[in-house]
């Protein structure tokens, strides 16, 4: 394709939305979290977040995997919705393809949003986490898509889990509702 035709069809693209506001709720958090997308910074990774939202596909879907001062993490659209089989939650994706890695020069500070992946840098699918705390050796090995710029006191109470890999005992807190902000 020509250059000239290109940068048109990028141009005639529907703009990227901007954020997500996140209705969190159970034994830990209870309030709306509002995440501003960096477009700029992982173009790929925040089409995949929103179209996700925008398809209900977070609705329901737990905070499985909660350490107190690191993050808490959510977004396994398979396997971790409310009412389902915890001990699978966290290994799922969504019927989206993985992704190629989106990383920058963005550092991991206190509300940042990242892409949660496996091993393989190329394997971000659906599963996000937000940053309790700041975790420089997170800095260019995971794709930042956001910050938390409110509702960072409802992140701080969402419920933690136990044990080194911070898997949520019981009932673990949700994303209720996620929809797409401009």
């Amino acid at each position: 394709m020509h250059k000239l035709a290109a940068a048109f069809v990028l141009m005639a693209s529907p703009a990227l939305a901007t954020g997500l506001e996140i209705e969190i709720e159970g034994e830990g958090a209870n309030g709306t979290v509002t995440v501003d997308l960096f477009e700029d910074l992982a173009p790929k990774h925040v089409e995949q977040i929103t179209a996700l939202a925008a398809a209900g596909q977070y609705d329901g879907v737990v905070f499985h995997r909660v350490i107190d001062g690191f993050m808490a993490q959510t977004g396994d659209v398979e396997f971790g919705r409310v009412g389902g089989d915890m001990r699978r939650a966290g290994t799922g994706g969504s019927d989206r393809p993985d992704l190629p890695a989106e990383f920058s020069d963005f550092d991991y500070e206190r509300g940042v949003v990242g892409m949660a992946r496996a091993q393989d840098p190329d394997s971000a699918n659906s599963q996000f986490f937000i940053m309790f705390e700041p975790g420089p050796f997170l800095n260019g090995q995971y794709t930042v898509v956001g910050q938390v710029t409110d509702g960072m006191d409802v992140v701080d109470t969402i419920k933690r889990g136990d044990g080194p890999n911070g898997a949520v005992i019981g009932q673990p807190d949700a994303m209720k509702k996620v929809t797409v902000t401009e």
